[in-house]
């Protein structure tokens, strides 16, 4: 990101300073709304999950550095919580995707497991009506079809889809300030 660069990190108060020459370098250039409701730069969001990666959830203070002629302290406000806003939303987001996955993993098994049942159940009958018999021959490959397919949902999927959970929880309690450059 050009227009953004790392300042001094203090790992004592984990402090991250990154300077923009103005507001308008937070934001996407495509988004024309107000500053209270536009969209993050992928940049900015980039650049702030590299340089707080190694930080504790509740160890984080950004500080954004303007140049002194470009600074309006409404301005700042609304941007301020624009990132508060922002961090929130998706953190909890996150936390709704992840645990949609698991309960949907967890579904998937326990039908699973439903069906391994049922199909044990018609295959020690020892019945002869075609009936029984195909219902024991579908229901033994579901079984284990829904069982594996929801243990890698909870396992490997619920992973792949909260991967940027620790980012939003971290930045959704992150001191924002702004400073002179």
């Amino acid at each position: 990101m050009e227009n953004v660069k790392e300042v001094g990190n203090v790992r004592k108060f984990s402090k991250v300073g990154l300077f923009v020459e103005n507001y308008d370098h937070l934001f996407s250039d495509f988004d024309s709304r107000p500053y209270s409701q536009k969209l993050l730069s992928e940049d900015l969001l980039n650049e702030i999950n590299r340089v707080t990666k190694d930080k504790k959830d509740n160890e984080v203070e950004l500080k954004l550095f303007v140049p002194r002629e470009k600074r309006n302290s409404s301005t700042e406000r609304i941007i301020q919580n624009r990132i508060k806003v922002y961090f929130k939303k998706h953190f909890i987001l996150a936390q709704r995707s992840k645990r949609n996955i698991l309960w949907k993993g967890f579904l998937f098994s326990l039908s699973g497991v439903l069906f391994m049942v049922l199909a044990t159940f018609f295959i020690t009958r020892e019945s002869q009506n075609p009936f029984i018999i195909f219902l024991s021959v579908l229901f033994e490959p579901a079984g284990w079809f829904s069982f594996w397919e929801g243990l890698n949902l909870m396992i490997f999927e619920s992973k792949s889809k909260s991967k940027h959970l620790p980012f939003y929880k971290r930045m959704s309690v992150a001191k924002i300030s702004f400073e002179n450059s």
